[in-house]
C-alpha cells in the first residue's frame, strides 16, 4: 500500500498529504536541495511536467504503479462516450472506497481512511470491507462498523461531522456514521492536469 510522506511532497513542489504540518509548507524545495534553490528552479521538459502530474495524482490517492496504470488503461479504453478519458479515470480514482470515506469526512486524510478500510472498521452496505481499492457505487451506503463507533478514531466523529460539507454526490448521515453515495465526481480537482497524465501513458 503507498502511503504519502512530505518528502514526496517537497519532490513534486506540493503539499498532498492533507496534514495541518506538511513539512513541505516549511520547506518548500526538494529534498536535498538548498533553500535559495527555488529561485533557480530548473526547466522542466514537457515529459518532465507530465511525469510529475502522474507522480502528484497518484500519491495523492495513494496508489501503486500497477494499479494507477491499471486505472489509467481503463480510462482510455472507456467505451462511455458520454464522458472523457480525464472524466472516467477521475471518477474511477474517486469511487474508491478508501477516498469516499476521506470525502465524506470519516476521516480528515486518505491515508487515515485507508487505515480505518484496512483495519475493518469501514462496511459497504453492512458488509465490512478490507479493500481500500473497492469500487463504490451509486446507491452504495458506506458506514462505521458499530463495533467500531465507540473508539477513538470515531469518538468525537458525531460533532465534527454536523458542520461538516461533504462533496455533491454524498449524501452525510452524521448520526449514523454513513454516507451515501449518490452520484458520481464530476467536477475534476482544479490541481489536477489528468490530460498530461494520459499523454504520459499514451506514449
Amino acid at each position: 500500500m503507498s502511503r504519502i510522506t512530505c518528502k514526496k511532497c517537497r519532490r513534486i513542489g506540493e503539499s498532498i498529504c492533507g496534514r495541518e504540518k506538511c513539512a513541505y509548507k516549511k520547506r518548500p524545495y526538494a529534498p536535498g536541495k538548498l533553500d535559495s534553490d527555488r529561485k533557480h528552479k530548473s526547466n522542466r521538459s514537457e515529459y518532465g511536467l507530465q511525469m510529475l502530474q502522474k507522480q502528484k495524482v497518484r500519491h495523492s490517492y495513494g496508489t501503486s504503479e500497477k494499479q494507477f496504470s491499471g486505472y489509467v488503461k481503463n480510462a482510455i479504453e472507456n467505451k462511455d462516450k458520454s464522458k472523457t478519458p480525464a472524466e472516467a479515470l477521475y471518477q474511477s480514482l474517486e469511487a474508491r472506497l478508501d477516498n469516499v470515506v476521506y470525502r465524506s469526512g470519516l476521516a480528515h486524510v486518505r491515508a487515515l481512511a485507508r487505515q480505518m478500510v484496512a483495519h475493518g472498521h469501514i462496511l459497504v452496505n453492512g458488509k465490512r470491507v478490507l479493500s481500500a481499492s473497492h469500487q463504490v457505487r451509486i446507491g452504495d451506503i458506506v458506514g462505521v462498523r458499530t463495533g467500531s463507533k465507540s473508539s477513538a478514531l470515531f469518538v468525537h466523529s458525531h460533532d465534527k461531522l454536523k458542520t461538516y460539507k461533504s462533496v455533491s454526490w454524498i449524501t452525510l448521515d452524521a448520526d449514523k456514521l454513513e454516507a451515501k453515495v449518490t452520484g458520481k465526481a464530476n467536477d475534476i480537482e482544479p490541481s489536477f492536469d489528468l490530460a498530461s497524465v494520459l499523454e504520459f501513458y499514451s506514449r
